[in-house]
């Protein structure tokens, strides 16, 4: 038998954390890695964070699961306390990401059809996204790496341009039911919307009773300096998938929308045997009580600044290899001139950790809790590392 335990969809690489401390991860042998990936978002609250390990321990101790068909007052109150925070009315939980999207995209044709409107069951999805990998959030993207063998995918999709509000405005038809976009692209490259565009998006939807869903998977959960990333373009969505960040290591996600959005999600219409179980929701809280205020807001602000300005400072040292900066808050994106994913292994080897993206971007998405120091270092050893890296010649 040839195959690998764990199924080998993964190249993994040569590092094998076995603790966490912090912004720090540490290997098998003892090998020390400064953390700027959590996990690709999740770790928001770094390794081994006391008031969310805590919570999670006294959860576990008291009551991990039980059955959806009962009450849930665990639920019911992480539930109240994301309405009080965001635009939304009522939250399905789930389990991960993929699910806050599915259910998100049940909800936005759901709506269509108890309106006495089936038809309108398409939703125009944007190039380059990352919904996640079950059938429907593949068949929600153009990217082949994604959908090639899992043909036949599902319809009621259509791709346009990301951020070309015209490309959006000239897909919609009798068959629309919304628009499905990620304020900040994540594995797109770190590209965040335009002004315009998404407040455009919500126009169009407000002029043809359409459902605006937003995925804010990746740069949800102060990631972006805002509670969600909506907040910076002054629009709100009708239905939102939140994910990653919202337990801060712990799997869960969550599917938000407003009353009239969820009009349609009524007895027997979705399910989850896992999703809103109380471990997960004291996960949640937890991190609420850490991020749900304004000066640890300030404090993802002020950090994500000041990174900001450490890279474009470091870029013209290294300007073979580094082109600029973008992004959001603490959701920073470093646009190279050679292939990231490769520059991303070598930095594993100097005690990096980041991730690699689309457009030849590496992803800087570290806990937010990092002080000065740690953006000091970074800045430091990345630094090093550029001063030593050899562009691989092309084949």
């Amino acid at each position: 038998m040839t195959i690998t335990p764990l199924m080998p969809v993964y190249p993994r690489s040569p590092v094998r954390p076995v603790k966490g401390e912090g912004v720090y991860l540490y290997g098998e042998k003892g090998e020390k890695y400064l953390d700027f990936a959590s996990g690709i978002a999740v770790n928001l609250l770094g390794h081994g964070h006391p008031h969310l390990t805590k919570a999670i321990q006294d959860q576990a101790a008291t009551l991990m699961h039980v059955s959806n068909m009962y009450g849930s007052p665990q639920g019911e109150a992480f539930a109240r306390r994301l309405c009080d925070h965001t635009f939304a009315d009522t939250v399905f939980f789930t389990n991960s990401g993929a699910e806050a999207v599915e259910c998100a995209i049940k909800t936005a044709r759901r709506y269509h059809h108890a309106k006495g409107n089936p038809q309108k069951h398409t939703l125009i999805t944007f190039t380059n996204a990352f919904h996640g990998r079950t059938m429907a959030t593949i068949s929600a993207t153009n990217q082949e790496k994604l959908r090639d063998g899992f043909a036949p995918l599902l319809p009621g999709f259509t791709v346009v341009e990301f951020d070309n509000l015209e490309a959006a405005r000239a897909a919609v038809d009798e068959h629309t039911a919304g628009f499905l976009v990620e304020p900040v692209q994540g594995e797109g490259g770190i590209r965040p919307a335009s002004q315009a565009f998404i407040k455009g998006l919500r126009e169009i939807c407000d002029e043809n009773d359409l459902m605006l869903v937003f995925d804010e998977v990746q740069c949800g959960v102060a990631r972006t300096g805002k509670l969600y990333a909506y907040e910076h373009y002054g629009v709100e969505p009708d239905i939102m998938a939140s994910a990653k960040g919202i337990g801060g290591g712990f799997p869960m996600g969550a599917c938000l929308a407003t009353e009239k959005a969820a009009g349609g999600m009524v007895f027997g219409t979705h399910g989850s045997t896992y999703g809103g179980n109380p471990l997960a929701m004291a996960a949640g809280q937890a991190v609420f009580d850490v991020v749900a205020n304004e000066e640890f807001l300030a404090h993802v602000n002020s950090m994500g600044e000041r990174l900001r300005g450490a890279l474009e400072q470091m870029i013209p040292n290294h300007d073979h290899l580094f082109e600029s900066v973008r992004g959001l808050g603490l959701m920073l994106g470093l646009k190279m001139k050679t292939d990231s994913r490769a520059f991303v292994t070598y930095l594993r080897d100097h005690g990096l950790l980041t991730v690699a993206a689309g457009d030849n971007v590496m992803r800087i998405l570290p806990p937010l809790v990092i002080e000065e120091q740690h953006i000091t270092e970074f800045v430091e050893k990345l630094s090093a590392a550029a001063r030593q890296y050899e562009v691989p010649k092309a084949a």
